[in-house]
């Protein structure tokens, strides 16, 4: 990249905002976004979604998007309303609350007091970034707190010690974030006094990821840790009892307690837990220097665990197994009584539990094609349908199918295909990630069904190594020096679509964001005549420089350090601002980022489109200003940057 260039690193100069309006509108302008923008708004905004509820003690919370709250509306109600007709009591009107302080805030959620549920501490973003603004607000009175704790605009930790005390890690001045823009330092905040002289409780290395403290407030079960977040894979947390007492596991092991008993989850084998397994044990007897654990799960070839939840008297457990899920319920203390509360295919999920209360549940299951429905019930007893979201595209004759293609090194990986299938060449979109253990599973999308699968193309979700769908070697397998099997799979995956004949390179688009940016920007120029048009959103680019900027330095377990010599050379062979190539032709690309990105720099994409400008290579490009690392900060935005996607890959794709 010359230095011609730099000027795009400055996120917010003058220079950089006009070029970005530059191509933004150009790239707009080109398009004909009605009359499918309208209908994808209709569609986000429509009443009859499910509004998913969480249980706080004797009622439910909800938060809340349509037409007449764009920026949404965090309410309230009880399980019988909620089971029949319902009437919410509304607590915090976003929009209400910008227009009178003229901010365009975005609503990050709530942190509230448990057991007691009295207080919450709010987060507002301004713009959708991950820096928020935190206010205490009174559940019970319905009113932000006069006087009460404010924490000013920050990527903040907090968590409530009793009502009259936060733990608290924010920017707190010089030395006070690690070399991730994350807390190094957890606080005492007691009330009434001002923040910068809250007490110092722990203190981690500028070199952590990050370092955070919070409250176990079970009720007989009250406990305290913080832990340093070493990497995205390791950390070492510790107990404040006598002192901080580091909880004796390995670094790379998940750890939680529940009552009276500890969760391990190892990512190596680990006190005779297999890697990706998961154990428990009396964390009394744990701290006493007992090191047998007991078996809870144990993963296989096919199957791995994806999460681990509570009632009052079970432990939940959600599995994939070849990417279908499974959940099962345990007893607390009978490890070896296993029932199987949901298996099928699709996706279920743990929608909600109240682990405080008694054995509730609540279940999600839906799939490509299939809405999603909102079950409910008790374990030990019927889960019911309360609700099921509308069928927003017409799935008529749609299926879906699993395949696996075969990577370079003999690897199987998985992916689903969903449309109407015909004896043709389709067009067909592959989405996929490939990376931070994140699990990819069938799912609905008003979105991809009105913009894609019901104007007759074909969908493919890829589960690429660098995921969680087969347990931590899955993601182990294709780190640092090896992440170039992650383009291996995904180009496997694109000439397995072609061989069985559902599409040809002209007729396919691949799309991705963040990670999956970083993916198609790198399929671009690694393998161009695999595919007809490529989707880049909020991606990651400039990977020689990329721990040097935002939250960078925190991904450097997962892609390696550019300052290492050994891991820069593997980087500099993928890393897609170094592979532009003016000699080799390539198809058409459409970059997306937000200029309020705090997570991924919004120059990685801007330079990375400059690149491929300055190679004489076709790129569009589109920067919203608001959105954060999402893209977009509410339905209006999603449905246009969603309309302006769709209609790019149709038009792009149809004139290959």
């Amino acid at each position: 990249m010359t230095q011609t260039h730099d000027f795009l690193r400055d996120i917010d100069s003058p220079d950089a905002l006009a070029w970005a309006a530059e191509r933004s509108e150009r790239t707009a302008a080109k398009l004909e976004l009605e009359p499918l923008r309208s209908e994808l708004l209709a569609a986000l905004d429509t009443d009859a979604r499910i509004p998913m509820p969480r249980r706080r003690g004797e009622l439910l919370f909800n938060f809340w998007r349509d037409a007449d709250h764009p920026r949404g509306v965090w309410r309230t109600t009880t399980l019988d309303s909620y089971l029949g007709e319902t009437e919410w009591r509304t607590l915090i009107d976003v929009d209400q609350l910008a227009a009178a302080e003229g901010e365009n805030w975005v609503w990050k959620g709530a942190h509230v007091r448990s057991p007691h549920y009295d207080r919450a501490m709010i987060k507002l973003s301004r713009g959708g970034a991950d820096a928020t603004e935190l206010r205490e607000f009174d559940l019970t009175t319905g009113e932000f707190v006069p006087g009460g704790f404010t924490v000013p605009e920050a990527k903040t930790d907090v968590s409530w010690l009793d009502q009259d005390t936060l733990l608290i890690g924010t920017d707190m001045g010089e030395d006070s974030l690690t070399e991730s823009g994350y807390p190094a330092h957890v606080y005492l905040w007691k009330r009434g006094e001002d923040l910068a002289d809250a007490e110092l409780f722990f203190s981690g290395s500028r070199s952590d990821v990050a370092v955070g403290g919070w409250h176990d407030s079970m009720p007989g079960f009250e406990r305290t840790f913080v832990t340093r977040s070493l990497d995205f894979y390791r950390s070492r947390t510790y107990l404040d009892r006598d002192g901080l007492q580091l909880i004796d596991i390995p670094e790379d092991c998940g750890f939680s307690t529940f009552r009276e008993w500890m969760f391990i989850a190892p990512r190596t084998d680990f006190a005779g837990i297999p890697a990706g397994g998961l154990g428990v044990k009396l964390f009394e007897n744990f701290l006493a220097g007992d090191r047998d654990f007991t078996p809870v799960f144990t993963p296989t070839a096919e199957t791995s665990l994806q999460g681990l939840t509570f009632t009052k008297n079970y432990a939940v457990l959600s599995l994939l197994s070849n990417v279908a899920s499974r959940i099962i319920t345990i007893p607390l203390g009978q490890w070896d009584e296993q029932h199987t509360l949901v298996d099928g295919l699709g996706t279920s999920s743990v929608a909600g539990t109240s682990p405080l209360r008694d054995d509730e549940i609540w279940i999600t299951t839906t799939s490509f094609a299939q809405p999603t429905t909102l079950h409910f019930g008790h374990i030990g007893g019927e889960l019911t349908e309360v609700k099921t979201a509308p069928a927003l595209f017409d799935a008529t004759g749609m299926e879906t199918r699993q395949h696996w293609a075969t990577s370079t090194d003999g690897t199987r990986i998985p992916y689903f295909i969903t449309g109407v299938f015909t004896d043709q060449a389709q067009p067909t979109l592959v989405h996929a990630y490939g990376g931070f253990e994140v699990s990819l599973r069938p799912s609905y999308s008003v979105t991809r069904g009105i913009g894609w699968l019901a104007r007759s193309g074909l969908f493919v979700e890829a589960n690429l190594r660098g995921g969680g769908e087969f347990g931590p070697e899955w993601h182990s397998q294709v780190v640092k020096t090896n992440r170039h099997k992650v383009w291996e799979d995904h180009e496997a995956v694109l000439a397995d679509l072609v061989e069985r004949g559902y599409t040809t390179p002209q007729l396919l688009g691949i799309r991705g964001g963040s990670n999956g940016g970083l993916l198609t920007a790198g399929a671009l120029v690694q393998y161009p005549d695999r595919m007809g048009a490529v989707v880049s959103q909020v991606p990651l680019t400039d990977m020689l420089s990329y721990h040097t900027m935002s939250a960078g330095a925190s991904w450097m377990a997962e892609y390696g350090n550019p300052d290492d010599p050994t891991e820069r050379e593997a980087i500099v062979k993928w890393s897609p601002l170094e592979g532009v190539d003016k000699q080799r032709a390539y198809p058409p690309c459409l970059v997306t980022t937000s200029t309020r990105d705090d997570r991924v720099h919004p120059s990685h994409a801007r330079l990375f489109t400059q690149q491929l400008e300055d190679a004489g290579q076709r790129v569009d490009y589109y920067e919203n200003i608001e959105g954060g690392h999402a893209g977009a900060a509410d339905n209006e935005q999603t449905a246009f940057m969603e309309a302006l996607i769709y209609s790019w890959l149709w038009s792009t794709l149809s004139n290959r």
